[in-house]
């Protein structure tokens, strides 16, 4: 019996898909323990259920980036 092994073009899809695989998962998971730190359930939900290939994490990373806190000098 003959093997069908894949081609060198084969083998380059495979690795662009599983590295815009690791990507998605990446931040996918940054954005969802963020959203769970803040407490914003909807968020959550929404991040975990809906596969967009990383545009709604990146777009829930973007959003609610944390802003710097004002120094207590400053206050002072």
């Amino acid at each position: 019996m003959l093997m069908n092994f894949p081609s060198g073009f084969e083998i380059i899809i495979i690795l662009i898909i599983l590295v815009l695989v690791l990507f998605d998962l990446v931040l996918r998971l940054m954005a969802m323990w963020q959203s769970a730190q803040k407490k914003q359930l909807a968020w959550f939900i929404c991040l975990g259920v809906f596969n967009t290939l990383g545009i709604l994490p990146a777009v829930y990373l973007i959003l609610h980036r944390n802003k710097t806190e004002t120094s207590s000098s400053d206050q002072a």
